[in-house]
């Protein structure tokens, strides 16, 4: 389709050229993935998509000197040899080039089209003289770019095979984890800031190693989601939680985090009926917490999801707010009933005062509740109450608990607060002072 070589006669070029590198010489392998193309064949057509190909093969051809040579892997993944190279300056030079040639829109059947790339390189013989290890760490190098946000390129850093190594091994501790039952949830409760009583509980999922003790929910969750684990983590936080749940005071609302791969599934409202019904729990005490992600690459079917959700009389938090698009449409096109203002927000409150002030106001015109997170200090408290912010959810009140412990916290607490309004009554002067005082 291209007029390229494909990736058997790639193996031929580079292997001849690897064997006529003489001492002091090295080349380069440029690994090239292109950013989002599946996005281009899913909205315009496999055609469009063709064509961009084409047009991308172009881009690179023009961008290597005579003695290089640039192929198609397959799919969206091209490389180039670059050979002849005294540093790394001039493999940069030919990424910038590269960037700068496939960064122009191209025009595909009538359609205009950008793209962007992730590179990977590594450098022949100090990453490899061996074909295999030479292209596995340019593969190496190039996933490092993507986990970088895309639109980038790395060289190949041997660090970055210790990383992929450790991360397998931490794929399969998950799956054995998953297997054996050692993962737990965990509760953080939610408070009212006029009278900081609970309001609910968030159940956050973790995961206590046998080697490793305590291992983030940011180390793990992103190998969960990557492969297709979330899924089924997912369902069983879901169905755990929403039991344990019942056994709280009625009034307290029980709030799960809802990847954007489980939004994928079609059969995500059924999975939530059958949690809600093996339960017993109310729907109306279950709310289940979305970020901008799930709305922003398919938001007509991820709205159809969240209004069989709504249908059901679950509640739908936004949660993360601030922190990517945020678009305000997000809040006409579907009625949220609660908006969760990131900590970075709330960390630097003193000078995000005027864009939590507006979120607050924006949520209230709506009659929908807002959560500050990440609230530490009494001073953030104080300023998100003075603000109108509805809730707080933070070490100043509680970190996350397990379920016992949780549960000892929600009752003592209930205890508190109905001890203070029901107990002894003043004498009848001091009543009549205090009602003088409040006049």
């Amino acid at each position: 389709m291209t007029d390229l070589p494909n990736r058997a006669l790639f193996r031929e070029q580079l292997k001849r050229e690897l064997a006529r590198l003489r001492e002091g010489e090295q080349l380069a392998v440029l690994y090239i993935d292109i950013d989002e193309f599946k996005s281009v064949n899913d909205t315009l057509g496999h055609l469009i998509g063709d064509e961009l190909l084409k047009s991308v093969a172009v881009s690179l051809g023009n961008c290597i000197s005579a003695s290089d040579f640039v192929v198609r892997l397959g799919g969206d993944e091209f490389a180039i040899v670059q050979t002849a190279i005294k540093d790394r300056e001039d493999v940069a030079d030919l990424v910038t080039r590269m960037y700068r040639a496939i960064r122009q829109p191209y025009q595909c059947l009538g359609h205009q089209v950008t793209t962007d790339a992730s590179v990977g390189i590594a450098l022949a013989p100090q990453h490899g003289g061996d074909l295999d290890q030479l292209l596995k760490n340019a593969d190496l190098a190039m996933y490092a770019a993507k986990a970088a946000g895309r639109r980038t390129y790395r060289f190949f850093e041997p660090e970055m095979d210790a990383r992929v190594k450790a991360r397998r091994v931490l794929e399969m501790d998950l799956r054995q984890a998953i297997t054996d039952g050692g993962l737990e949830v965990y509760y953080q409760p939610c408070v009212n800031l006029q009278d900081n009583r609970i309001t609910g509980c968030e159940a956050l999922l973790r995961w206590r190693h046998p080697e490793r003790s305590m291992i983030s929910p940011a180390e793990f969750i992103p190998i969960a989601e990557e492969t297709g684990l979330i899924n089924q983590l997912g369902e069983w936080v879901l169905t755990t939680a929403c039991a344990e749940a019942t056994t709280w005071p009625d009034d307290i609302k029980l709030a799960v985090n809802v990847s954007p791969i489980q939004f994928k599934d079609d059969t995500f409202a059924l999975k939530v009926v059958a949690a809600l019904g093996a339960s017993g729990l109310s729907a109306s005490r279950l709310e289940l917490e979305i970020t901008e992600a799930v709305l922003i690459r398919d938001d007509e079917a991820a709205l159809a999801i969240l209004h069989q959700l709504r249908a059901l009389g679950v509640r739908i938090a936004l949660d993360d707010f601030g922190t990517g698009y945020s678009s305000l449409s997000y809040l006409q096109r579907f009625p949220f009933d609660k908006i969760k203002i990131d900590r970075c927000f709330v960390d630097s409150i003193a000078e995000s005062s005027c864009i939590v002030q507006a979120v607050v106001n924006i949520a209230a015109a709506r009659k929908i509740v807002t959560t500050a997170e990440g609230v530490e200090t009494e001073q953030q408290r104080d300023l998100l109450r003075t603000l109108g912010c509805t809730e707080m959810q933070g070490y100043l009140f509680s970190a996350a608990k397990p379920a016992a412990v949780l549960k000892q916290l929600l009752f003592s607490h209930r205890g508190r607060h109905e001890t203070a309004e029901t107990g002894p009554r003043a004498p009848v002067s001091v009543r009549r002072a205090r009602r003088g005082f409040q006049i």
